[in-house]
């Protein structure tokens, strides 16, 4: 259970286009900043006033895939999401159902053998289910109503995903986006064609002229990549493995930052994920990469990150349970109190939340 399953976010909170198509631009979204439990509101390219000289930014470049393509299984219309790209040439997908607004819903997955005709004439065929957070490629470990499965297609799947695909959609968006809607500035081309199923969205508002202003003051950028798997949109359930790598550079970056009295702050959950994969009991990083199936909570707490950068996420979402084990559970509950009494938006496209660490002397105004 997370600190915030009580709460209820109100329909019309939820952010149905791109801030691009409700005002200025990626950066005109608000950014709510919670230190400890003292909470403030700004416009999210105030950012740089919020930081000092010598933080560091952790950053996702893993770019979104058009993870999204039309299928059939016998006569039945399907949307295959693939999720995650495997090591052998499998990939994870799931099978969802077209809902008659653009959207899809969840359908139950397999049997084992079970086959899908892709458009150009490819197929897939379901093998196994994928295991939860801590079951990389463990066998059949579920019924057959699973979620994720691992598949075997007839074609190169990034060449499919290229001609074919779109970008995952959930209901509570208004309509299909191009796929530039959702790519950060951070976003690096992988040469394998591995990539994101759904966007990195915390690091979304950032715009190429925040960048500048956030160096030119003396905040420092540390790249790594975390190739994020489809999201349990329904049932909120953890993370399952994903495959990251921490550079030797954001190793030393993040080290040095922590060592001067500077702040490292995660732009996103991914990257915090990553970022915490690559960290010791000692709290020193090292580079790192290959699958992660870490699930952050405040059990474990965090060993690398001192801040974090997100999107509001609903609130039965696993993800709370990573943002408690950062900023505690009175601020996390402090800043969704005020980010629902100002009416902020929720989801990919909505406003931004900052949790930084308490100050000396926390008041709280919540």
């Amino acid at each position: 259970m997370t600190a915030l399953e009580a709460l209820r976010v109100p329909p019309e909170l939820s952010a149905r286009v791109p801030a691009e198509q409700r005002g200025a631009g990626r950066d005109d979204v608000r950014l709510l900043v919670s230190r400890g439990q003292e909470v403030s509101h700004h416009a999210f390219r105030e950012l740089p006033g919020q930081l000092r000289a010598g933080d560091v930014l952790v950053v996702n470049t893993s770019p979104t895939l058009p993870a999204a393509v039309n299928g059939r299984v016998g006569g039945a219309r399907v949307v295959v999401h693939f999720s995650t790209r495997g090591e052998d040439g499998q990939w994870a997908v799931e099978l969802r159902r077209p809902d008659g607004t653009g959207a899809t819903v969840p359908r139950r997955g397999g049997p084992a053998g079970a086959a899908a005709r892709l458009p150009g004439g490819s197929r897939l065929v379901l093998e196994e289910p994928l295991g939860g957070a801590g079951g990389y490629g463990t066998g059949p470990l579920g019924a057959a109503g699973a979620r994720l499965w691992w598949t075997r297609v007839s074609t190169e799947v990034p060449g499919l995903l290229r001609q074919y695909g779109r970008p995952i959609r959930y209901g509570y968006t208004e309509r299909d986006q191009p796929l530039s809607a959702y790519q950060t500035v951070f976003a690096v081309d992988s040469p394998d064609g591995s990539g994101s199923a759904e966007m990195p969205s915390a690091a979304r508002p950032f715009t190429a002229q925040l960048v500048v202003a956030l160096v030119s003051r003396g905040v420092q950028f540390a790249p790594l990549t975390l190739h994020t798997g489809v999201a349990s949109a329904e049932s909120h359930e953890p993370p399952y493995p994903e495959r990251f790598a921490v550079p030797r550079a954001t190793a030393w970056l993040v080290n040095a930052a922590r060592a001067g009295g500077g702040k490292v702050i995660a732009v996103g959950t991914t990257a915090v994920r990553a970022l915490e994969s690559s960290a010791g009991a000692d709290g020193v990083v090292r580079a790192a990469a290959g699958w992660t199936d870490l699930v952050v909570m405040p059990q474990r707490g965090v060993r690398a990150v001192d801040g974090l950068l997100t999107g509001l996420h609903e609130p039965e979402a696993s993800h709370l349970l990573m943002l408690e084990a950062i900023a505690g559970r009175a601020a996390l509950r402090c800043g969704y109190a005020e980010a629902l009494r100002h009416r902020y938006f929720w989801h990919e496209f909505g406003d931004q939340h900052l949790l930084l660490p308490d100050p000396e002397r926390n008041t709280p105004n919540c």
